[in-house]
């Protein structure tokens, strides 16, 4: 498994047959309503030009679920399986349309696609259709939380292995700060990969305070333990 991380939220996971793409932010979308939401990282557009077999979209606010972004990969000519959750599914159908397979994934619902297998589960956001998700691939467990804060209610969806944890530690918007965030991995027990820091923010992953992490950099792959 190759992970890149695409800065925010934004990963692509590539297996030896598909391409998955998450949350993907590739855009200056957020500064042009929030001008203070400024990009501090310029866009890579080699990333623009992947041809995802999976999107997953956790919740529909403008740094996960970015038309802008998601031009580039549900075109005409593409087929993508898209698992979004309730929000972002109705916005992204009424957007592009077309002969993607438009997937409504909420808490609960598992997808499998070939050797992978997706499952939403709670996330605590203030989109209300909000989810996170666990990916079975390759023999491991990943666990991406999406948005989220610490909630008794996440953890009732988990199962009982997690081998790693995509975090956001940037603590606004409802997302969990440093000292929640490490509290949930340490309850966990998973190796950590804070997100959702520099990009629009000053944070330093290398300061989130849990020591099993893997710092991940921009546009680069994350090098799994």
């Amino acid at each position: 498994m190759k992970i890149t991380w695409l800065g925010q939220a934004g990963l692509m996971f590539e297996t030896c047959t598909k391409t998955i793409i998450v949350d993907p932010y590739l855009s200056d979308s957020v500064e042009r309503i929030e001008p203070q939401n400024r990009r501090r990282v310029p866009v890579d557009e080699r990333f623009l030009a992947v041809k995802p077999d999976i999107i997953v979209l956790t919740h529909n606010h403008l740094d996960h679920t970015d038309p802008d972004t998601l031009c580039h990969y549900l075109t005409r000519d593409s087929r993508v399986t898209v698992l979004a959750s309730g929000n972002a599914w109705q916005n992204v159908r009424r957007e592009f349309g077309g002969r993607h397979n438009y997937v409504m994934f909420n808490r609960l619902t598992e997808w499998t696609e070939g050797e992978l297998r997706f499952r939403a589960v709670y996330a605590e956001h203030s989109d209300s259709a909000a989810i996170g998700f666990t990916l079975e691939a390759e023999g491991k467990v990943y666990y991406v939380t999406g948005d989220t804060l610490y909630n008794e209610r996440v953890f009732a969806d988990l199962p009982e292995h997690i081998d790693y944890v995509f975090l956001p530690v940037n603590g606004v918007g409802n997302n969990m700060n440093f000292a929640d965030g490490a509290r949930f991995c340490e309850r966990i027990g998973a190796v950590a990969i804070p997100l959702h820091c520099g990009l629009f923010d000053s944070l330093r992953l290398e300061d989130f305070p849990f020591e099993n992490k893997i710092v991940p950099e921009f546009y680069k792959e994350i090098k799994l333990k």
